[in-house]
This record gives structure tokens, C-alpha cells and sequence, in this order.
């Protein structure tokens, strides 16, 4: 029995430790922790802190020809111990985390990487594109000659938000290609191509005439075009390759994220500015000039941005040469500056705060917060507004990220994402062989 006893309070104990100690690696993770990946540019050093009771080693032969290793002085009888990062020369080495330095916790992969510049835009700019198919942006009811009322869309499943991609396996153009189609067939049935979301289908529907007009019709209203306002976020010179407004252009009706076809991004002039509210963004108005002679085309609208390939040179008065990207890891919480342009249709310089950095394995729009600081910025705007997305943020004279979206209920803060993820998205950069693509 006394033994029973003693077996349950050492139970107790061992329980008990094990959840300070769980509590405290969380701790640890929370406050600190190191990251499971590192890209570290060519040239630059990092210093990776470990803390007790978590201690960093590797087995990776070939890590000095990689990195260098320093220990940095420390006291004795602090257990927390810094290594100083030197980088040699591209490649990729593995760091094992191990509790009390025995029992692993987690690997850490550094990857040591070409140093990319860019340079930074902040430049208005139109974008126009053209989806590919045509977009189902509303559905209608049609009513025959001998009234009877058909909603052919909502019979065969055809949802607003699907992409119409062939009548009768002819890949449709523009929304009149599709209405010339339908005229032609003189009501024999149609064998329609749709795409929903990622996947395919097919579905067969025989046009009905209009009481209205005589017109043969399938009741869908399709969209083939858009255009808006945005602002660029960099140029890399050695590809051509740019990236810009750090968001997808999105159907605004469906808020779909249309496919391009084909697009081009064109100059754009601010012509007014609404004041963004609480609870109301504002918004910048631009038109569009020089519109036959494009900036650049349009290869990918994707959720981090969309991206291209420039046409004619994008000149910078600010920063006329490129400068560094920053990966996550270099990025502080603290003051740093956005570009972008307003009503003086220049690029200006204005002062922000880095306020919150969200660590990220894999890539999202949501990476850190900012905080308008800059007085200038605040009376002309009251914040950030639409039609600054893509502005590129700057800390320590290194491109950090791009202002994608705005806090509905503070205009002073936003979102942005992080710079690494949009250069991947570019294709300037191969995740996959940690380099530069060749162009």
C-alpha cells in the first residue's frame, strides 16, 4: 500500500515536470523560437540564439563549405548560446534542435542563396486583362413565344463564378464570340466546356428564342474584360520580370480570381482620393495613359500578386538601383517606409511601422501588420487606402514586403506580405533549387 502511494506521488512529480517543461519550450516557441527554415543571402550573416533547454547541433560534413560556425562570447552561467552565421558559399545544411542536446525537437534547414536586388516600384499603374473564356457573372430567366419561362443555367448547374471555356469544343474569345456561337446554332443544343474552381466539366443545353428580340439565348451574362488601379512593387533587371499589388484582381461580382488570357499593365494618373474611414476604405481613382504603350504583359494573376514580364523601362527617381531583398527572418518590428503614389503623381517616401511579423512556412497575404505613421500620408489619405495595394515596404534599405490590404475598422493599419513569398511567385526565384532563374 505505502508503496502504491509512493508510486503515484512520483507519478505526480514526473506529470507535473512534464507539463512546466512542455509550458515552457511552448513558451519559448511563442517568444522566440527558432523558424524551421532560413534563406540567407550570399554575403550576409545571421546569428541563430538557441535557449535552454533546447541546444543546436549538426552532423552535416559539408556544412563548412557552406557556413562558418562562431560561437559568440557568452558567460559561463548563461545557458542560452548565440552562433554567428557566416556565409561561404550557396548550398543547403541541416541543424538538428535536441532537448537538453540528446532527445531531437526539431530540424532546421539553412539555406544559403544568391542575393537577389530588385528595384523597388511605387508607381501608379493600370492593369487590363483579358480572362481566359468568359466569366458567368449572372444568370436570367427567358421566356419563348409561346411564353413559357426556362432558367437554363439553373437547370443544368451552371454557377455564377464559372469559367465558360468552349461551345462545341470552339474555344470561346470575348463574350460576343460566345453570343455569335449561340445564334449559330439555330437552337440545336450546345455541348458547353465550364470550369469550376480548378476542375472541368461539361454539360449539353439547347439555346432557347427570346419572345423578346427573336434572339437564340442560354441566359448566362458573361464577362470577358476588366481593368483597375493599382501600384507596382518591383522590377528585377537581369529577367525583366516584375511583380505587382501583392493581391489577386478578383471578378467584382463573383469575387472570383479571374485566369488571364493575356493582360498588360499601362501608366496610370492619380485624378482624386477618398479619404478612408472607420468601417469605410477610401480609394484611389487613376485613368489610364499612354494606353498603346504598354509598361509590361501579363503572364500570372495569382492571391499574392500578379506578375509579368516589363515591356519598357519603369524609371524610379527614389531608388535608381537595385537593393537587397530581405527574407522574414531579417525583418523587425519598428519603423520602416512605404512607396507609393498620391496626388502629386510622384513617387514619395512615406513613414511606417512594422507592428506585428507573423512567421510563415508557406506563403500568405498576411504576413505582418503595419501602422501609418506618416502625418503627410495620413491628412491625404487617412491611412491606406484601395489602389495602394503593391507599395513597397522598405526597412533598413532592404525591400521587406508589399501593402496588400487595409484594417476595415483602423485605415491607419493593413496587411502585408512578405517579399520573399512575391519573388518566388515572380519566378525570379526557384524554391525548389534555391536559385535565380536563368532567363
Amino acid at each position: 500500500m505505502i508503496n502504491k502511494i509512493k508510486y503515484k506521488k512520483y507519478l505526480s512529480y514526473i506529470m507535473c515536470f512534464t507539463l512546466i517543461f512542455t509550458a515552457y519550450v511552448l513558451f519559448i516557441e511563442i517568444t522566440g523560437g527558432l523558424d524551421k527554415e532560413y534563406n540567407i543571402s550570399i554575403g550576409d550573416n545571421y546569428t541563430l540564439n538557441q535557449r535552454f533547454p533546447l541546444f543546436l547541433s549538426t552532423s552535416d560534413t559539408g556544412l563548412n563549405s557552406i557556413i562558418q560556425i562562431e560561437k559568440l562570447n557568452q558567460r559561463r552561467l548563461n545557458l542560452n548560446k548565440s552562433f554567428h552565421l557566416k556565409t561561404v558559399d550557396k548550398g543547403t545544411t541541416n541543424f538538428q534542435l535536441k532537448v537538453f542536446g540528446l532527445v531531437p525537437y526539431r530540424n532546421i534547414r539553412v539555406n544559403v542563396v544568391p542575393q537577389i536586388e530588385v528595384i523597388p516600384g511605387g508607381h501608379s499603374i493600370g492593369v487590363r486583362l483579358n480572362t481566359k473564356g468568359v466569366l458567368v457573372v449572372g444568370t436570367a430567366q427567358i421566356t419563348d413565344k409561346n411564353g413559357n419561362v426556362y432558367n437554363l443555367a439553373e437547370t443544368a448547374g451552371i454557377k455564377i463564378g464559372d469559367s465558360l471555356i468552349a461551345i462545341n469544343n470552339i474555344k470561346v474569345n470575348n463574350a460576343e464570340h460566345v453570343g455569335n456561337l449561340i445564334q449559330n446554332s439555330r437552337g440545336e443544343a450546345l455541348n458547353l466546356t465550364l470550369k469550376r474552381d480548378t476542375k472541368e466539366y461539361s454539360i449539353s443545353i439547347e439555346p432557347v428564342q427570346s419572345l423578346e428580340d427573336q434572339q437564340y439565348r442560354l441566359g448566362l451574362w458573361v464577362r470577358d474584360k476588366t481593368a483597375g488601379v493599382g501600384t507596382m512593387t518591383f522590377n528585377h533587371p537581369e529577367t525583366n520580370k516584375f511583380g505587382a499589388l501583392g493581391h489577386a484582381i478578383t471578378d467584382i461580382d463573383t469575387g472570383n480570381i479571374l485566369s488571364i488570357k493575356n493582360g498588360e499593365v499601362i501608366k496610370s494618373r492619380v485624378v482624386s482620393i477618398q479619404q478612408g474611414k472607420r468601417g469605410k476604405p477610401g480609394e484611389i481613382r487613376g485613368i489610364f495613359y499612354d494606353v498603346n504603350e504598354p509598361l509590361g504583359k501579363l503572364e500570372k494573376n495569382t492571391d499574392y500578386g500578379v506578375y509579368g514580364e516589363l515591356i519598357n523601362v519603369l524609371d524610379n527617381e527614389i531608388y535608381n538601383k537595385p537593393i537587397p531583398i530581405a527574407y522574414q527572418h531579417e525583418i523587425n518590428e519598428g519603423p520602416a517606409h512605404i512607396l507609393t503614389t498620391v496626388d502629386t503623381n510622384r513617387i514619395e517616401k512615406y513613414e511606417i511601422e512594422i507592428t506585428r511579423i507573423n512567421p510563415q512556412a508557406r506563403v500568405d497575404s498576411k504576413s505582418m501588420i503595419i501602422k501609418v505613421t506618416d502625418k503627410e500620408l495620413l491628412e491625404k489619405t487617412g491611412g491606406i487606402v484601395q489602389g495602394m495595394s503593391g507599395s513597397p515596404i522598405i526597412q533598413n534599405e532592404k525591400l521587406v514586403g508589399a501593402v496588400t490590404h487595409v484594417l476595415i475598422n483602423d485605415p491607419t493599419k493593413g496587411y502585408g506580405i512578405f517579399i520573399e513569398w512575391m519573388i518566388e511567385e515572380s519566378g525570379i526565384f526557384d524554391k525548389k533549387y534555391k536559385n535565380v532563374v536563368e532567363n
